[in-house]
């Protein structure tokens, strides 16, 4: 059997998330039916990680054995042809084969998400940004940008009763940018995300911004380690991974 990486990237809307659902439509139930037709085998793919039901990826990675041995060309063509099968909100960049020992999820050593903020009602991007119209203290949300990095145990912005072993993480990254066409975006880099943290970080971020909590209070919900201090999620639509390295 031999590794191979996918390059992709998808438009969540249409999907419960990456990973595969007993009832409900996902993008790795897609990929792996797609491409065990064109393989010719039952083809299982692992991917980078859970994204949301609703959650983008611009930049995702999944891996797949087969006993297919394929070349550089090869994997071109299958590439060529998994987009011809796939719907037009999945996209596969490349294929390209790897060491059995890299695992897409395990061989990550960071990922990035950015969160978009729409300051002003715009029908062209009520799909991809979360409109918030109350007016938001950004340098008071970056000061609390500030503080996560200070911590570690990120229980108060997770969900709750998940397979993880711990709620660690080290964040390396956490600001709020403004960008043009009243535009804010929330970028947060870390080695792992807890299910639901980015969304939680958000809702809570936004709390802040709107003056309805302080940043002494900020870090006391981290410190108390109760996802029901936090803020609520913010919506799925406008949350985006964008990145993940790999060493």
């Amino acid at each position: 059997m031999q590794r191979y990486f996918i390059h992709l990237a998808y438009n969540g809307k249409n999907y419960f998330g990456w990973q595969r659902q007993p009832k409900d439509i996902s993008v790795q139930e897609v990929l792996e039916n797609d491409i065990s037709v064109l393989l010719k085998e039952s083809i299982t793919i692992v991917g980078a990680g859970r994204t949301d039901t609703g959650v983008h990826a611009k930049n995702f990675y999944a891996h797949f054995d087969t006993s297919n041995k394929l070349n550089e060309q090869d994997c071109q063509q299958l590439a060529y042809k998994l987009n011809a099968f796939l719907p037009k909100d999945i996209v596969v960049f490349s294929i390209f084969k790897v060491d059995n020992q890299m695992h897409a999820r395990f061989s990550a050593t960071s990922r990035t998400y950015r969160y978009y903020v729409s300051t002003k009602k715009n029908p062209f991007q009520q799909d991809m940004a979360y409109t918030v119209l109350q007016a938001l203290n950004v340098e008071l949300m970056n000061e609390c940008c500030q503080k996560l990095l200070q911590y570690n145990d990120f229980t108060s912005f997770s969900k709750v009763h998940t397979q993880t072993n711990n709620n660690l993480c080290t964040i390396t990254f956490a600001q709020w940018q403004r960008l043009p066409n009243n535009i804010l975006c929330f970028e947060i880099s870390a080695n792992r995300f807890l299910r639901n943290m980015v969304r939680a970080i958000v809702g809570t971020l936004l709390q802040v911004g709107k003056g309805k909590l302080s940043v002494d209070d900020f870090c006391r919900i981290i410190e108390q380690k109760n996802r029901n201090e936090a803020g609520e999620s913010a919506p799925a639509h406008a949350l985006f991974l964008e990145e993940i390295s790999y060493q």
